[in-house]
């Protein structure tokens, strides 16, 4: 049984398949952490990839056929590892085809991964991504932001929209927290699936939370910080930019209580 698999509409993808995807840059996807063969979260990705191939091709996938794909994919590796599921149109791209035919769907697994332990230091960059809402692919920017700002001796990168507020990290959310609630930055932004997990849970744990404005000069205000994504509901952050973080052990280990209390979903 290998943690490696790659499938096409719920079969072996070949090489002649994938090629064509070797340059592509008009698709988006979906990354899950599976455990023990299930998925939290399993309606947020299936709205992230219904409501994106709407956006960009004009229709969608039954969600019923990807659960099928995803179940497939799994059926072949471990109970453990990491999924990525990738929607786009054999149409191509550069062109204004495509509507007419329904996404293709591309599921591929590897092995399971848990993210950075941290503390991590951010740079803060002047970054807005195209289609923010979006997880598309070809970002070639997100890779070299995240390399230039470990040339710097930072860790990671956080972008700063045209109105100097924080937004997003290069394949992060942010979460703030300002010793009684968690605090959301309000910008344009991908609103993740993990971030989505933890804030319902943080609901029904009740939580106070509360969405805002954040920029770099609030900062020394705050008293804590975190980075997320599909791979973990937080690794503490302690500097952005030039402003330390203090540490926030309980507001991390929140966080990762949130997302425990997220059930796993069966396929």
């Amino acid at each position: 049984m290998t943690s490696f698999v790659a499938q096409l509409n719920g079969r072996t993808a070949t090489a002649g398949d994938l090629a064509p995807l070797a340059f592509a840059g008009y698709a988006h996807f979906t990354a899950v952490q599976v455990r023990g063969g299930r998925i939290r979260g399993l309606d947020l990705h299936l709205e992230r990839l219904r409501s994106a191939s709407v956006k960009l091709f004009g229709r969608t996938v039954p969600d019923d056929r990807v659960r099928s794909y995803l179940r497939t994919a799994l059926e072949s590796g471990p109970a453990d590892l990491s999924l990525t599921a990738t929607l786009y149109s054999s149409r191509g791209e550069f062109t204004a085809a495509g509507t007419e035919v329904e996404p293709e769907v591309l599921v591929w697994t590897g092995p399971a991964a848990n993210g950075p332990e941290g503390p991590l230091a951010l740079a803060t960059v002047e970054y807005e991504r195209v289609l923010p809402a979006v997880k598309h692919v070809g970002e070639v920017a997100k890779t070299y932001l995240l390399r230039q700002a470990v040339g710097q001796g930072f860790d990671d990168a956080a972008f700063v929209d045209r109105r100097g507020r924080l937004s997003e990290g290069t394949i992060w959310n942010l979460a703030f927290w300002d010793g009684s609630a968690v605090v959301w930055p309000e910008a344009e932004m991908l609103g993740g699936t993990m971030m989505g997990v933890v804030r319902r849970q943080l609901d029904r744990l009740g939580v106070p939370q509360r969405v805002r404005e954040v920029t770099p000069a609030d900062l020394p205000a705050l008293a804590g910080a975190v980075v997320m994504n599909s791979w973990t509901p937080g690794v503490a952050v302690h500097r952005i930019g030039s402003v330390p973080i203090p540490e926030a052990p309980s507001f991390l280990e929140l966080l990762h209580r949130a997302h425990q209390a997220e059930p796993l979903t069966a396929l």
